[in-house]
């Protein structure tokens, strides 16, 4: 078992190319995830080494690399799969649920519901009382079905309350 340090906000982790939709859903469930584009190879392991992340890969060319930090080898190609692996090697619950931007990974921030208007549609911004942005690429977040359909995803895997 991966012997890693979290935070407050839980477990962080480094997810290589071939594991987008598990870092998608490890940020619903409100863990830091270092994904993207510019972090491939080597550039993801010194992230994961520099910045005590739990490295998540499905590449087996790096099994042999001796120096390669904390490290969970995923083996499905399925996310709820790799999510249950996940969750058996380290804890997953704890932090925040929907908490974090699902593109650029920042922690969410509350706004007014004026500041809203105008750039969500007018049936959203009638319909909802809270709003979510990120500070980092302006997103909105709201509760709308789409939260829902997640929550509803995670009690499916027994990691998150059912909602009914």
């Amino acid at each position: 078992m991966p012997v890693v340090h979290g935070t407050s906000q839980g477990v962080r982790f480094a997810a290589d190319r071939m594991l987008g939709r598990l870092a998608r859903w490890l940020r619903i469930l409100g863990h830091d995830v270092a994904y993207g584009p510019h972090l491939a190879g080597r550039t993801l392991v010194r992230c994961a080494r520099q910045e005590g992340r739990l490295f998540l890969t499905r590449d087996t060319r790096l099994e042999r690399d001796p120096e390669l930090p904390p490290h969970l080898f995923v083996t499905s190609d399925h996310f709820r799969e790799q999510l249950r692996q996940v969750a058996t090697a380290v804890p997953i619950g704890g932090a925040p649920l929907l908490g974090r931007c699902l593109d650029c990974n920042r922690v969410l921030d509350a706004v007014p519901r004026e500041r809203a208007q105008g750039r969500v549609p007018s049936f959203v911004y009638q319909r909802h009382e809270r709003f979510l942005a990120c500070a980092g690429c302006g997103r909105l977040y709201w509760p709308a079905t789409h939260r829902a359909h997640m929550l509803r995803e995670l009690a499916a895997l027994g990691l998150a309350e059912s909602t009914s």
